[in-house]
């Protein structure tokens, strides 16, 4: 439905002007900066789109589709939508794709509909339209009130749009829990100023562009990142998710795996007889065990996939998007990985050899799991059963 009327406004809106060479040459700066901007921060958008929650995700590529909102006709401004959209699913997700095709469509068509809400402000308020603001006062504040007020109509029908799908799709999910990541929409809203910014210097002096590019990757790298990696989020000795945090974490990518009807696994790992690498090696050589193993799983996994520290010896892995057999052969490639370090002692010239660790795994959704405590007791149960049964293997919550 959505869909439907995305594309309904898109072509109403695209015969409002038409298009001249210069609106290419426009449209094509911002192109160029945004596939610039896409590809530098691929990395991090991997693990920011798992960690968002259920409700709306913010979408720091609206610099570049409200920027062609703004100084390019309707047309070449639903271009751009579609443009950065199939770009960032081709090259955030080159193999394994974080949900099926028509969510991402979907997410394109709010933003699309949100987009052509913006156009008919700005057509029917701006002193000229497409343009930036006039330099001219009263009506160059005028035009700045009527981009803002564009952004804000953007805002609010996609933000509404997705928060209405997710109820939709998930009836048990609670309205506060959706918005519980609404202060995080600030980004969204500097997002739209940035694209103000670049409409502004791709009509004046496009070569000034590459700031914008150079503040939206410092952006990603100094706050969103940091959102997520720092502040008393990290264990200070493994380098991975504190258990103050990953818990955090783990309840948005479930919620997220609830409303998109993915999956999501936890690996539960404990190292065998870690009381006996204390005990010939000392603390401090545990210590640099505990370190080394944390560098072995986080090798094993990947980008976009949660690792924390569980406590004492214990870790855990949480991975969206698997299946049992795939989640069979990571536990089983960290496992190997493990038993076959041979770890540099400070205090001595032994190294530490013979690590084993025993994991229990879990999915979602299974039989009796329906909250991360529930996939947590599951993956539990399978490592005291990895345990129980010889140490030094892998089991899988209701396959044994």
């Amino acid at each position: 439905m959505i869909e439907a009327v995305a594309v309904i406004a898109s072509a109403g809106t695209a015969m409002l002007l038409p298009v001249s060479g210069a609106d290419w040459a426009r449209f094509g700066v911002l192109a160029v900066g945004a596939a610039i901007y896409i590809e530098l921060t691929r990395s991090i958008e991997r693990q920011r789109e798992f960690v968002a929650g259920a409700g709306p995700y913010v979408d720091t590529k609206s610099v570049w589709s409200f920027a062609a909102v703004l100084v390019c006709p309707p047309a070449l401004a639903t271009l751009m939508v579609v443009f950065t959209y199939a770009l960032a699913w081709f090259r955030i997700w080159p193999r394994r794709r974080p949900s099926p095709l028509y969510r991402w469509i979907f997410s394109a068509a709010t933003v699309l509909c949100g987009t052509q809400l913006a156009v008919a402000v700005l057509h029917l308020g701006m002193s000229h339209y497409p343009g930036i603001p006039s330099a001219q006062l009263p009506a160059g504040i005028i035009d700045v009130g009527i981009v803002a007020l564009a952004g804000l109509a953007r805002f609010a029908a996609n933000y509404g749009l997705v928060i209405v799908a997710a109820l939709m799709a998930s009836p048990d999910l609670k309205l506060a829990k959706l918005m519980e990541t609404f202060g995080e929409q600030s980004l969204e809203a500097a997002a739209l100023g940035l694209g103000l910014v670049a409409a502004t210097l791709v009509t004046l002096q496009p070569v000034v562009l590459v700031g914008v590019v150079i503040a939206l990757v410092a952006l990603h790298r100094c706050v969103l990142l940091a959102q997520f990696r720092q502040a008393a989020r990290i264990d200070a000795k493994t380098g991975l998710y504190a258990s103050g945090w990953w818990p955090q974490l783990a309840e948005r990518a479930l919620d997220r795996a609830k409303v998109r009807g993915t999956g999501l696994a936890v690996l539960m790992l404990d190292l065998d007889h870690f009381k006996d690498v204390n005990t010939n090696f000392g603390h401090l050589g545990g210590d640099e065990a505990l370190r080394a193993v944390a560098r072995e799983i986080a090798a094993e996994t990947r980008d976009y996939d949660m690792t924390g520290r569980f406590g004492g010896e214990e870790f855990i892995v949480f991975l969206p998007e698997v299946d049992t057999s795939e989640v069979h052969r990571i536990a089983e490639r960290i496992r190997r990985r493990i038993h076959g370090l041979a770890i540099p002692n400070g205090a001595s010239d032994e190294p530490i050899t013979g690590l084993t660790i025993s994991i229990g795994a879990a999915i979602y959704p299974d039989e009796g799991i329906a909250t991360l405590d529930d996939l947590i007791r599951a993956a539990d149960k399978a490592l005291l059963l990895a345990k129980d049964s010889g140490r030094n293997q892998t089991r899988i919550a209701n396959t044994f």
